[in-house]
């Protein structure tokens, strides 16, 4: 027994997309930077040392000694010995006005004017301590002044491309719809028709 049979036969409708993704580039450029060190402040002051050295005393000793020294340890000397002579010349002429005291003033002034030298043992030449040494050390002084680093920046802005993304939608297939009749009749009064 042969039914009537209606056939659908459909096919959806296909899109296709095409896409291009975006595309970003971010380029940085290094901050330019300059850093410049000043060299420091150095002063440095010094008084030099002094060393002063006086043999005048043992120049002396040995005999070396100079012609203004020597004339005013001369004079000193001839002072001296002319006080010491008044001196005596006085005591000696009081004692021979009162020769009625009694005594021997002239024996006894020609035994005080005897030449006692007395004998020479031990001597330094130079004497000790005659060398007069006098020593000033140095000084020193330092002053210094650090200077601070000129650091100098300087920022570059970043480099930025954007190429924006692209997406193409189209239609790949349409939609259809197959329709297919098979053992269908139609059946009139008069008449009788297959579809």
């Amino acid at each position: 027994m042969q039914f009537p049979q209606i056939r659908l036969q459909s096919a959806f409708a296909q899109t296709e997309i095409r896409t291009t993704p975006a595309k970003l580039e971010i380029q940085q450029s290094p901050a330019d930077l300059t850093i410049e060190q000043p060299k420091a402040d150095l002063n440095i002051e010094r008084t030099p040392s002094r060393l002063t050295i006086d043999q005048t005393k043992a120049r002396e000793d040995v005999g070396m000694i100079s012609v203004a020294r020597k004339t005013e340890m001369d004079a000193q000397q001839g002072r001296s010995d002319l006080l010491a002579g008044i001196s005596r010349r006085v005591q000696e002429g009081n004692e021979m006005m009162m020769i009625e005291n009694g005594g021997n003033p002239i024996a006894s002034h020609a035994k005080r004017n005897l030449d006692h030298t007395k004998p020479f043992n031990i001597g330094w030449i130079p004497s000790p301590g005659s060398v007069k040494v006098d020593y000033t050390p140095s000084k020193v002084e330092i002053n210094w002044k650090v200077n601070k680093p000129v650091i100098e920046s300087k920022m570059n802005k970043p480099e930025i491309s954007y190429t924006p993304g692209k997406a193409e939608v189209s239609l790949k297939n349409h939609a259809s719809l197959k329709i297919d009749f098979d053992n269908l009749k139609y059946i009139g009064t008069n008449y009788k028709n297959s579809i």
